[in-house]
């Protein structure tokens, strides 16, 4: 009887340094890091791989180093040009100081989202609707700019920040629809209206130069003559100089 109590005995402590080494031996992954506390102060930041800690004296709260994808839900915002619009994001950002994510900052993934929503309906509104539409890798670079600069303090970095969607209501993409199509107008009559210039510069500069030798001037006609009766055409236009009609007697009064 004696003999089993001393067995029970020691298989009662064996279970118990059992349970203490499991709980002192923790293993981090190679993207896992170890803030380790002592008695409730900060003592380092461990791992990883095989990481020995004292059981109820020191305790460790793990941090994933890997890249975080945080998508910004949709936001009301209103442009500098009075526009109503909607529009949502996604951050990619990383831990780089796992001391200062966890002892700065309760939870640094609301804290980042929650920024995010304040900087992105704060940038967007110094900015007109067409900006938002045709300078979105600027607006994600201003956008990514600013929150690396606030989340630096929490051990934050953010990598890159990409404006998703711009969502307008129906009325402002009509009015957008007739402000493209009459900027198309407007560049077209622009555009004619430059052929016209260019083609009358041309015209004057040919008339010059048939103006320096009156002989030119017959050799044209004739030329012109030749692609007329080519054409197979009775009609044949003679030009008349406007120098002969001066040479004309004037037209008596009745």
């Amino acid at each position: 009887m004696g003999m089993f109590a001393d067995v029970a005995f020691y298989l009662v402590i064996i279970f118990i340094l059992l349970v203490v080494v499991a709980s002192a031996i923790k293993i981090l992954r190679e993207y896992e890091r170890g803030v380790v506390f002592t008695l409730g102060r900060f003592t380092g930041v461990k791992g990883p791989g095989l990481i020995l800690l004292i059981p109820y004296v020191q305790q460790m709260m793990r941090v994933d180093l890997r890249t975080r994808v945080l998508d910004v839900p949709g936001q009301d915002v209103i442009s500098h040009d009075n526009v109503s619009v909607r529009v949502s994001a996604v951050i990619y950002f990383r831990v780089v100081d796992p001391e200062r994510s966890t002892i700065q900052v309760e939870d640094f993934m609301m804290a980042t989202s929650q920024l995010a929503q304040t900087t992105l309906r704060s940038v967007l509104g110094k900015h007109d609707l067409d900006e938002m539409l045709a300078e979105r890798d600027r607006l994600n670079i201003d956008i990514q700019e600013i929150l690396d600069a606030q989340t630096d303090a929490w051990g934050i970095k953010v990598a890159n920040v990409e404006i998703k969607h711009v969502d307008i209501n129906e009325s402002m993409i009509r009015a957008i629809a007739r402000q493209a199509e009459a900027e198309r107008e407007r560049r077209a009559k622009i555009i004619n209206a430059e052929g016209e210039q260019q083609a009358a510069a041309k015209l004057l500069e040919a008339a010059e130069i048939l103006a320096r030798q009156p002989e030119a001037m017959q050799l044209r006609y004739l030329s012109t003559l030749n692609v007329i009766a080519g054409e197979k055409t009775s009609t044949i236009i003679f030009p008349f100089p406007m120098e002969f009609g001066k040479l004309m007697p004037p037209k008596p009064d009745r």
